[in-house]
């Protein structure tokens, strides 16, 4: 793995000021972020590290502000925040460094700013005010409003110019598999929190009730919701993996190494059935190590 240094130089980074912002951002999303960071280092090319890093940073900052507060704090926040977007968007300047580091790179890459005026607005309605989803087309809006624009927000920095259509609809594709798997591994955590991430009418047909999830009742209903939805999700990873031809050659090794984690997930999650319930599914300690190592011994992109 090259220095940061080297990096930021491979990605033609020069001016001193930009290089101390893509650092404060590439340091942001190690302390929130930590895998997501070391495999953008270890498996990217390096040329497109501190762009996709910047990206990160600020999906993560709007998501940080769209989940925290009271929703008029919620809602302050994102709106102070897109003014905040705009004006570094058009100055270069901001009192905050991933913000002037995202201004850069969007700039640099050639991002379509409609993809981070749907990002904010989402955040601030589908995200910011989310209270469930009543049926698998709220679940499909939820994604169209915030999902899809917030993954190509970082991932678009990949293409110069931003996603072609194909593309756009590749990184669809994958945020749909992204977030089913995402609402099933963290089940848990979210009833705990209030909050129910799958739709009300799957759980109406198959009898169960929110009480039976908040209990973490393990019933034959219970059983087949969960089966239902691990389905489901398997069936969308399965759709999604053409996202890895769609990419850019020097990020195809990190979209293979997301794909084979979210589907070891998926797979922790189908045999925990109702103790998903219980406890939020991670990755686990060993597996992660070996897709990391398998993706590493691939030859490296430049």
């Amino acid at each position: 793995m090259p220095s940061w240094r080297r990096t930021l130089d491979a990605a033609e980074i020069s001016d001193p000021a930009h290089r101390a912002d893509y650092t404060a951002a590439a340091r942001r999303v190690l302390r929130r972020e930590k895998a997501p960071y070391l495999a953008l280092r270890l498996l990217a090319a390096p040329p497109l590290v501190p762009y996709l890093t910047a990206g990160l940073a600020f999906m993560n900052l709007v998501d940080d502000i769209a989940e925290t507060g009271s929703p008029q704090q919620r809602a302050d926040g994102l709106a102070a925040l897109t003014d905040q977007v705009e004006a570094a968007s058009a100055t270069g300047r901001s009192e905050h460094p991933v913000l002037r580091a995202y201004a850069h790179a969007t700039e640099a890459r050639g991002l379509p700013a409609h993809w981070v005026k749907a990002f904010l607005a989402g955040a601030a309605t589908a995200e910011a005010e989310f209270t469930g989803f009543a049926t698998e087309r709220d679940f499909q809006d939820y994604l169209d409003a915030y999902a899809w624009p917030g993954i190509v927000v970082f991932t678009g920095l990949q293409y110069p110019g931003g996603p072609d259509e194909a593309q756009g609809a590749a990184w669809r594709r994958f945020v749909d598999a992204a977030q089913r798997v995402d609402f099933l591994a963290d089940l848990a955590g979210d009833l705990a929190e209030g909050r129910l991430c799958l739709p009300h009418d799957r759980l109406a047909a198959h009898g169960v009730t929110r009480a039976d999830l908040e209990q973490a009742r393990d019933t034959p209903a219970v059983r087949a919701l969960l089966a239902a939805e691990c389905a489901a999700a398997r069936a969308s990873l399965g759709a999604a993996a053409d996202v890895v031809d769609h990419a850019h050659p020097g990020l195809r090794r990190v979209g293979r190494t997301m794909l084979e984690l979210m589907s070891h997930q998926l797979t922790l999650v189908e045999r925990a059935g109702p103790a998903a319930l219980r406890k939020d599914i991670g990755y686990g300690a060993l597996a992660p190590l070996r897709i990391l190592a398998r993706a590493l011994r691939e030859p490296a992109p430049r």
